[in-house]
C-alpha cells in the first residue's frame, strides 16, 4: 500500500478502536457492541480494493485482539476482519464512489452478521463457547442493528477520506509510474502521451511554416 493509504488506515483504525473500547463498550447496550472497527475496514476496502482491504482488516483485527479488555486468543478477530476486508474490496463500487446507499448498507448488515458468525465459529474451534451462553441469535440481531444505525455516519466519511488519498498528487502511483506524470495526468485530465503528441504536431507545423516562408523568399 502507498504511504498515504497506510497513514490514513492506521489513524482511522486506531481512533475507531479507542472509541469502541472506551465509549461504545461502556454503554452497556443489550446484546452485541457496535463494531466501529468493522465499519472502518469496510469503508477503506470499498475504495482500496480486496488486497488492501484484507491487509487493513488483518491489522485492525490484530489490534482489537491485543487491546484490553480482550480475553480471547490473538489472531482470532484478525482472521475474521481479514476475510471481511477482502470480500468488501471485491464488491467495491466503480471508482470508489457510491451510486446508491442500498448496496453498502446491505453489505454492512451482511458483514455484521458474517463477522459475528465467523468469530463464533472460530471460537468454537478453539473451545470458546461464550456465544452460546449469551445467545447467538441475539448477538446477530443486535450486531446488525447497531452497525446499520452507525454506518451512515461513518462509512461515507471514511470513503471520502480514502478517495482523497487516491487523488493525492504526491502519492506514488500503484503501477510504479513517474510521480510528476501522474500529477499532470490527474491535474489536467489529459494523458501524457497526448501532451507529447500535441507538442510534436505543433513543432512539425512550425517547421512546415518556416519552410514555406523560405521557399517564398527564394522565388522572389
Amino acid at each position: 500500500m502507498r504511504i498515504n493509504r497506510t497513514l490514513l488506515s492506521v489513524s482511522l483504525v486506531v481512533v475507531a478502536l479507542v472509541i469502541q473500547v472506551s465509549v461504545l463498550a461502556r454503554l452497556q447496550l443489550p446484546g452485541a457492541t457496535p463494531d466501529l472497527v468493522l465499519l472502518v475496514v469496510l469503508g477503506l476496502a470499498f475504495v482500496y480494493g480486496p488486497v488492501s482491504g484484507a491487509l487493513i482488516g488483518f491489522g485492525a483485527g490484530l489490534l482489537a485482539d491485543l487491546a484490553p479488555p480482550a480475553d480471547h486468543a490473538a489472531g482470532r478477530y484478525a482472521l475474521v476482519l481479514c476475510l471481511i476486508g477482502y470480500i468488501a474490496g471485491m464488491a467495491r463500487p466503480e471508482k470508489g464512489q457510491l451510486k446508491s446507499a442500498f448496496t453498502p448498507m446491505a453489505f454492512v448488515v451482511a458483514a455484521a452478521i458474517g463477522s459475528t458468525l465467523l468469530y463464533a465459529g472460530v471460537g468454537a474451534l478453539v473451545g470458546d463457547t461464550a456465544a452460546r451462553h449469551v445467545g447467538l441469535g441475539s448477538l446477530l440481531f443486535t450486531a446488525a442493528v447497531y452497525d446499520l444505525l452507525l454506518a451512515p455516519f461513518t462509512v461515507p466519511l471514511i470513503m471520502a477520506l480514502a478517495r482523497r488519498t487516491e487523488n493525492d498528487p504526491v502519492a506514488d502511483s500503484s503501477a510504479g509510474g513517474d510521480v510528476a506524470a501522474g500529477w499532470l495526468a490527474t491535474g489536467t485530465g489529459l494523458r501524457i502521451g497526448s501532451q507529447r503528441g500535441g507538442m510534436r504536431l505543433r513543432a512539425a507545423r512550425s517547421r512546415a511554416a518556416r519552410a514555406g516562408r523560405i521557399k517564398g523568399v527564394k522565388r522572389l
